[in-house]
C-alpha cells in the first residue's frame, strides 16, 4: 500500500471527510427536531388550534356585535319617527323591545330616555323614574348618563325629594350640562328655602351660559326673583 497520496487524492479525502461532517451534523439536526417534535408536537398543535379558534371566535363576536348594532339603529330610527308623531303605543312597543333586546347596545339607554320622557309628560312620573334609572345604571356613555340623572333630579323635586335631587346634581357631569345642572340646582334650593345658596346656583347658571339664549332670559328672571340677598 502507498503511503503517500498525490495533492489529487489528498483533496478528494478531505472533501470526503468534509461531507461526512456535514452529513453528521444535519442527522444530529434532524434527530433533534425529531425529539423536540415528539415531546413538544402536540402542544404546539394545540396552541396553534386554539389560536385559530380564538382568532375565529373574535371575529365572529366582532360581526355579532356589529349586526345587532345595525338592528338597534334601525329600530331606534323607527322610535325617533314614532316619537315625532307621538304615537305613545308605538314608542312604548319599540322602545321596550330596543331596552330588552339590545339594552347593551347605546340604543337602550337612549330608547330608555325617550320613553321616560313620554311617560312623564303622560302623568306617569314613577315608571319616567324607573326607566330614568336604568340608563342610569346601564349607558356606557357618560353624558348620557349626566343628561338621566338630570331629568331624575327634576323628578325628585317634583316629588320633594330634595335630598335625592341634589345627590344627583352632585355627580360628575360634562361642561355643556353645567348651566342645566346648576339651574335645576337653584331650584331645588328654593323649594328648601335656601335662597342665598339658590342665587349662587342660579349665578353659576348664568355665568355658563349663551348670552343671547332664551334659556339664560329664564334662569335671569329666577335669579332677581330672589332679590339682592344678604
Amino acid at each position: 500500500m502507498c503511503l503517500f497520496l498525490n495533492q489529487h487524492d489528498l483533496n478528494q479525502l478531505l472533501q470526503n471527510t468534509d461531507n461526512m461532517a456535514f452529513d453528521l451534523e444535519e442527522q444530529e439536526q434532524i434527530d433533534a427536531l425529531k425529539q423536540f417534535w415528539k415531546q413538544y408536537g402536540g402542544l404546539i398543535i394545540a396552541l396553534v388550534i386554539a389560536a385559530l379558534v380564538t382568532f375565529g371566535g373574535v371575529r365572529g363576536w366582532k360581526h355579532y356585535q356589529l349586526a345587532r348594532a345595525e338592528d338597534a339603529s334601525a329600530l331606534f330610527m323607527k322610535l325617533e319617527e314614532s316619537n315625532r308623531k307621538n304615537d305613545l303605543g308605538e314608542i312604548r312597543k319599540l322602545g321596550g323591545e330596543l331596552v330588552g333586546k339590545y339594552g347593551s347596545t347605546v340604543y337602550g339607554p337612549m330608547a330608555a330616555l325617550v320613553m321616560a320622557r313620554t311617560n312623564y309628560d303622560s302623568g306617569d312620573a314613577a315608571t319616567a323614574a324607573e326607566q330614568l334609572q336604568w340608563a342610569i345604571d346601564k349607558a356606557a356613555d357618560d353624558e348620557l348618563v349626566a343628561v338621566a340623572r338630570l331629568r331624575l333630579a327634576a323628578i325628585r323635586l317634583d316629588e320633594k325629594k330634595f335630598d335625592e335631587a341634589l345627590k344627583l346634581l352632585d355627580a360628575k357631569h360634562g361642561e355643556s350640562l353645567v348651566p342645566l345642572y346648576a339651574d335645576l340646582r337653584g331650584d331645588v334650593l328654593v323649594a328648601q328655602g335656601k335662597p342665598d345658596e339658590a342665587r349662587a346656583a342660579y349665578k353659576v347658571a348664568l355665568e355658563k351660559s349663551a348670552a343671547a339664549s332664551n334659556y339664560r332670559n329664564l334662569v335671569q328672571i329666577k335669579f332677581d326673583a330672589l332679590g339682592q340677598g344678604k
